[in-house]
């Protein structure tokens, strides 16, 4: 048996004797869903679980009261873990983070006491607000990553998959403003607010037509009047576009900014267009650390499809890690019927026998990747030589990303 073998085995071994632990904590976290910037509760059932472990922690970091760093090791291959634990609005854990985070607290613990040994450290980030805000574009700006030599994450999903990409998606909320009056007796003194944004909706139809691949707009009306016999005053939406890159967003961006622009001009109603939150970047997975999953995966007998990177699901914010840091962001699944994830039967599988191999697949295959990683020559020379061309970047004046 090679070394690495028998830090494998020493791995398992040690997600083996906390394993009542992250399966505790995956089900607390699904019983007990909150939303994105108020997971207060989720971050103080995992801190306190690895604070326990050993692990230094700070929480509230980075400026967030619902983030969290808690490290172990000293060496200079720093991993980072990305733990998601917000729920979805009314149907709770319906996209799995009950899952993804206890992944990641089960990879942590598996790693935490052979970080010496290995010559790295481990960085368990607590990172609010995936599916609204994006908590890790905050602490993007607020220097988290900087010292990751690779960031890796798992993600719930009816199967599993590495190496898909993602959209770049910025998300709106508009109002118009107009005024009231009688809609028989004095139309003409109004000022249609609800004709401004039917405008708007047929310069966003009649323009999909030259949308790139990939593009995507969509969105609902939130209010749109309040009685038939009156000009509506004021009309809210909200809307999200998407598209293959960031470019390509900014691009689909001013676009649809003109479609709400001209409901505008045609009607003589005030316009607010309000961006929700952070604009997440388009994921790019890096190849090598994913071929070291994929590996760990199928070694635990998982059947992991080998996904193209131009095959693009939905959006993420670790998107916008990967733009500063070598990442991974595989889809660990588990049999949920024929729910789909932003679903309330999705939710209901969450704490299935199924989900909970995923959790200790998940985090067990993310723990043999940073094995990997640390002990191939090749792998940790090139992680080590990104992140000092990185330093060397940032100190020359390039900085670090903000808002993609």
């Amino acid at each position: 048996m090679t070394s690495r073998d028998t830090m494998r085995e020493r791995a398992r071994a040690l997600l083996a004797s906390r394993e009542d632990a992250v399966l505790g904590l995956s089900h607390a976290l699904h019983a007990d869903p909150e939303l994105a910037y108020e997971e207060h509760r989720s971050a103080r059932r995992i801190t306190d679980l690895v604070e326990r472990a050993g692990f230094d922690v700070e929480r509230g970091a980075y400026g967030l009261p619902t983030a969290f760093r808690a490290t172990a090791g000293g060496g200079d291959l720093v991993i980072g873990i990305c733990a998601e634990y917000d729920a979805l609005p009314g149907i709770g854990h319906a996209c799995g983070h009950n899952v993804n985070g206890s992944a990641s607290v089960a990879a942590a613990l598996a790693l935490a006491p052979l970080a010496d040994e290995l010559g790295i450290t481990v960085k368990l980030l607590g990172t609010p607000a995936e599916e609204s805000g994006g908590g890790k574009v905050d602490m993007l700006r607020e220097g988290a990553f900087d010292d990751l030599a690779a960031a890796m994450m798992v993600h719930a999903a009816p199967s599993d998959s590495v190496g898909m990409g993602s959209l770049a998606i910025s998300s709106w909320q508009v109002a118009y403003t107009g005024r009231a009056a009688h809609a028989a007796a004095m139309p003409e003194r109004g000022v249609n607010a609800a004709d401004a944004m039917m405008i708007a909706q047929v310069a966003i139809a009649a323009h999909r037509q030259q949308l790139r691949p990939g593009a995507v707009v969509s969105g609902v009306v939130t209010r749109g009047g309040d009685a038939a016999n009156v000009i509506p005053a004021h009309t809210t939406a909200d809307y999200d576009c998407r598209a293959a890159s960031s470019e390509e967003l900014a691009e689909l961006q001013a676009r649809v900014r003109a479609c709400f622009e001209a409901g505008a001009l045609a009607t003589g109603a005030e316009l607010a267009l309000e961006t929700v939150g952070n604009d997440y970047a388009d994921l790019r997975q890096d190849f090598a650390i994913g071929r070291s999953y994929l590996g760990a995966a199928r070694d635990l007998g998982r059947r992991v499809q080998d996904c193209d990177p131009t095959i693009r699901g939905g959006s993420t914010d670790m998107g916008n890690v990967s733009h500063l840091v070598p990442t991974i962001h595989p889809m660990i699944g588990y049999d949920c019927g024929d729910a789909i994830m932003h679903n309330p039967e999705f939710t209901r599988y969450g704490v299935s026998a199924g989900a909970d191999r995923a959790v200790l697949d998940g985090g067990l295959a993310m723990a043999w990747t940073a094995i990997e990683l640390a002990s191939d020559a090749e792998h940790r020379a090139r992680l080590l030589d990104r992140l000092a061309a990185r330093r060397t970047g940032a100190r020359d004046g390039a900085g670090r990303p903000g808002r993609p």
